[in-house]
């Protein structure tokens, strides 16, 4: 199990849950797929498998469809979060195919019964494919509307006992206010789960974050944007904002 497999330096996390935004993966395109985009993502995640830590991975779907905009067209909830979980595994499918392309086994779970396609979700399947060395995706979020993607990353984090959760974003870490907005926001090197909570900074919605202070679960706020940064945001303390219970 993972619990069994060693990383190249015993400091090293053994285990970290990758939570990117479908939004990610259109890049400058806003809707679908950016090839370039998406490979140097799976090359960097690639790195981290290679330095012997195992990364599951929960995609957002907002790339494909958001929510949202299936309400302002008359869709109800649970039919919009379920076409919105949906999204979630075709970027995972799309992902995972990249990797396998570049020499690196992969394995795709959903939290849906889609049994033609990848297997189903549980703690006991996914330990086992990330003992066996591949990078997993967990996909279709929790299995149940009203719940987002950066919920299902903490919960699910928190059943593989990961040692932390990686939240990629298109800015350093954390801030005071949008730093692509106010040229005064301040940055946080690290800020403890009160902290975050008592200045209302958005580091994931209300549920998730309640979820991982409650599980003492670190979050990691890192610039995906940047080439190599997710093994130096995992790595070290250089990159990124750390949101713990210190």
């Amino acid at each position: 199990m993972v619990d069994d497999i060693p990383s190249k330096t015993d400091n090293l996390p053994k285990l970290v849950v990758l939570k990117i935004s479908g939004e990610f993966l259109a890049g400058k395109k806003g809707f679908g797929f950016d090839g370039d985009v998406i490979s140097d993502i799976c090359d960097d995640i690639i790195s981290v498998s290679k330095e012997g830590i195992s990364i599951a991975l929960v995609l957002g779907g907002g790339n494909i469809f958001r929510g949202s905009i299936g309400e302002d067209d008359g869709l109800d909830r649970v039919t919009g979060d379920n076409i919105g979980m949906l999204a979630t595994l075709q970027n995972s499918l799309v992902m995972s195919n990249y990797i396998n392309t570049k020499g690196s086994p992969t394995e795709v779970f959903t939290s849906l019964q889609v049994d033609k396609v990848t297997p189903f979700y549980t703690v006991a399947n996914v330990k086992k494919s990330l003992a066996d060395g591949k990078i997993c995706f967990l996909a279709c979020g929790t299995g149940n509307p009203y719940f987002t993607t950066d919920t299902a990353a903490v919960l699910r984090a928190i059943e593989l006992k990961a040692d932390m959760v990686m939240k990629g974003t298109k800015v350093d870490g954390v801030y005071s206010s949008d730093p692509m907005i106010d040229n005064n926001a301040e940055f946080y090197k690290a800020l403890s789960y009160e902290e975050a909570l008592r200045n209302r900074l958005k580091v994931m919605d209300l549920t998730a974050f309640s979820l991982a202070q409650e599980n003492r679960l670190p979050i990691k706020v890192f610039n995906l944007n940047k080439a190599g940064n997710i093994l130096r945001a995992i790595t070290g303390d250089d990159e990124g904002t750390i949101v713990s219970d210190v």
